[in-house]
Order: C-alpha cells, then structure tokens, then sequence
C-alpha cells in the first residue's frame, strides 16, 4: 500500500492534464471554425459588394455612352446649329431603360434638345402685388400748419423719394402708375405742407407716383382746368402713367385710407372739406381732389380749357363725366376729410361771371373743348427733390363781352 499510492496520485494528475489538453484542444478548433466562418461571410459580403459595384458602374457607362453619341451625332448631323459657341446637345431618351440603338432600330427620330447655358444669371422673383388695404396705413391723422415747414426738413423726412418726386415700393408691384398733378402758382408756402404730409401718405399706401406742379407764369387770369389739361399731357412725356390725381395745394387729407389711385368710376376724394363742415356742399360736388384713368380722362376729352377765374369748371368735369355714361365714386365721409390751408382768395382768379352759362352748355362744348384743342408753351421742366415742376405759358382769356 505505502508503494501503490504515488502511482496512484501520479495517474490521476496525467488524466487531469489530459482532460484539459483534450479541453484546449476542443476550443481551438471551435474559434478556428468561428474564424473560417467570419471570413467566409467577409468573402461573400465582399463578393456581393464587387457585383453591385459593377452594376452600377454599367449602368453609369450605358449613360454616358448615350449622352457622347447624341452629342456626337448632333454635332455631325446638326449643322450650324453650334458654330464655334458654346452650345451642346444631347438627346432626351424619356423612354425607360431605352437605348440609342433601340431608337435607331425602331427608326423613331431623335429630336435634340439644347443643354441651358450655366453661366446665366438666373432672372430675380417677381414681386407680388400689392395689397389692396395696405398694411401700414394709421387711420385718422393729426393735420396742423402752425410749425414752421422748410423743404429741407420735409427732404429728409422723405429720403426714398427719387428725383422729379418719384416714388416705387420695394416690395410689391402696384396695380397703377399714378401721376399727381397741381395746378400752381405763388403757393410755394402751401405745397412745402402739401409735400410734407403727402408723401409719406403716398408711400404708405403702396403708390408707384409721380408728383408734377404746374406752374403758370405771367400775371393773366388763373386757368385750373388748362393747367390740369397741362399737367397730363407732360405727365405721359415723362413716364407711362394710367392713372392721374389733380389735387389742389391746399388741400390735405386727414386719413391715409383714402387711397390715392384710380377706381372702376372715377373719384371724387375730397368730399367732406373742413371749410363746409365736414359736408358735401351739394351733390353734383367734384372740387379739390379728384382722380380718373387715362381711359376715364380720354373719354370725356379732358377738362375744360375755357373757365378764366375761379369755379364753375369743376361742375362742367362732373357733368362731362355723366354725359358719358359714368358715374362719380367717393369714398365713406369719414375716411375721405380733408383739411384746407386758409388763405386770401388769390391775385388776378377773381370769380368767372360766365361759368353759369359755361356749365349748361358742357354737351355742346365738351366735344371741341377738352384734350383735344390744349395749346401751351413750356417755358422750363425742373426735377426737385420732391417734385417736377413744369413753368408753362398758356395764354390769355379771351376778352369778355361789353354790356351795354
């Protein structure tokens, strides 16, 4: 017994060394098996890769195979069409997976097609229009003449009004092109109050505008309506106006929703003066502030070039303006209030004792008085700041019949 223990110790240390070289082993060859397995999946994985690749790279050389021989044949069998430009064609094969030999065999004709030029610069958005309640308006506005006013200041105040008092919005298209007019003279106190309030009015409401102050020289008696007559004509010399405003200068109105620009009738504004209360002094009412389209004003061929003095041509435009069919429109009394700048009655527009008789023969007159039978001479065309002025000469009033 004491002689067969160590065998015996000895044999069991060999099986354990055995048992865990058998273990090893067992292992060994389980990663070896994990490995060959992770690099057969590698190999097909790469495999799979390699014919995608390959495919692609055949479709991308069937394209440009296509694209070189329509360029090709466009530069053989299209001639002139390139010259020595830089132009290219290529031919639009909209059929899916079409080739050019199918098209040749099947004898459709290949229409070329030119490639756009890349070095254009590409044409900017176009502005929408403008709203027709622009969003900026305030309402009702505070009007006072008693501060001291100078075209310097009101130049400042207005530093996007261009030359000749032309104005654009940046940021929308206007449906009309709008050229106001005044008849004028020895009011320059008035228009600086005129353009002080004005043009931030007209700005606010989304006016493309023009501001044109005719003046008549010399000393003669007044004519508004030959200066208005005047004032759209040189109008259109200077810009392709539809739409005309003939202000007076000493007016100014007190709300900026009265929209200065034309309408499907044309417009009276000025219907509700501080110097009448606040009232239309009577129906047939068409002083101040008024505006018609170019085919408004064509229609009735303008205004009169015969009331010398004050009043009375006013009414013969209203009753031109019925004559033909149309019908005033004005604005709600409460927008369309309008402030006067007071002041004596002027120097040498004394009252037209005719004007009575005038306004009862518009039917008779209007055809051969108007438009069509303005003569004037422009004596200078000026371009402030903040308005044109246009100093013309348009004669004299006929002599008035002696009473007896």
């Amino acid at each position: 017994m004491p002689v067969a223990a160590p065998a015996l110790s000895w044999l069991a240390v060999a099986g354990r060394s055995s048992s865990s070289a058998m273990t090893r082993l067992m292992l060994g060859r389980t990663l070896e098996r994990i490995c060959k397995g992770v690099l057969l999946l590698c190999l097909l994985h790469f495999l799979i890769m390699m014919i995608l690749y390959f495919d692609v790279y055949t479709q991308r050389f069937d394209l440009f195979s296509r694209f070189n021989n329509g360029r090709n044949g466009s530069r053989n069998n299209v001639s002139g069409a390139a010259g020595n430009g830089h132009h290219f064609y290529y031919y639009n094969l909209s059929r899916p997976n079409a080739t050019l030999a199918s098209y040749l065999a099947t004898g459709e004709q290949l229409v070329p097609t030119v490639q756009p030029e890349t070095n254009q610069t590409p044409s900017p958005k176009p502005l929408p229009p403008c709203s027709e309640n622009p969003p900026g308006l305030v309402g009702r506005l505070l009007i006072e003449f008693s501060s001291q006013m100078t075209m310097e200041r009101v130049q400042k105040e207005n530093p996007n009004v261009t030359d000749g008092g032309r104005y654009t919005p940046p940021d929308c298209r206007p449906r009309w092109k709008v050229a106001i007019i005044i008849p004028f003279r020895h009011r320059e106190n008035h228009l600086k109050y005129w353009l002080h309030y004005l043009h931030p009015i007209l700005r606010r409401q989304r006016i493309d505008y023009g501001i044109y102050i005719i003046n008549q020289l010399g000393e003669d008696t007044f004519n508004r309506a030959k200066l208005l007559n005047v004032g759209y004509t040189e109008a259109l010399k200077d810009g392709e106006y539809d739409c005309f405003i003939f202000s007076d200068v000493d007016l100014i109105p007190m709300d900026d929703r009265n929209l200065y620009h034309c309408y499907d009738q044309p417009r009276h504004f000025a219907i509700a003066m501080d110097k009448f209360g606040f009232r239309l002094p009577y129906a047939g009412y068409f002083g101040g502030v008024s505006g018609l389209s170019k085919k408004q004003f064509l229609k009735i061929n303008g205004f009169p070039n015969e009331y010398w003095g004050w009043g009375g041509e006013d009414d013969d435009i209203y009753n031109r303006i019925t004559l033909n069919g149309m019908k005033v429109s004005r604005p709600d009394v409460r927008i369309g209030r309008y402030r006067m700048i007071k002041h004596e009655r002027d120097k040498h527009n004394e009252p037209n004792p005719q004007r009575f008789n005038k306004i009862q023969n518009t039917k008779n007159t209007m055809k051969k008085d108007g438009i069509s039978s303005l003569t004037y001479r422009v004596i200078q065309v000026k371009r402030y700041p903040l308005y044109t002025n246009i100093s013309v000469e348009i004669g004299k009033p006929p002599p008035r019949p002696f009473k007896g």
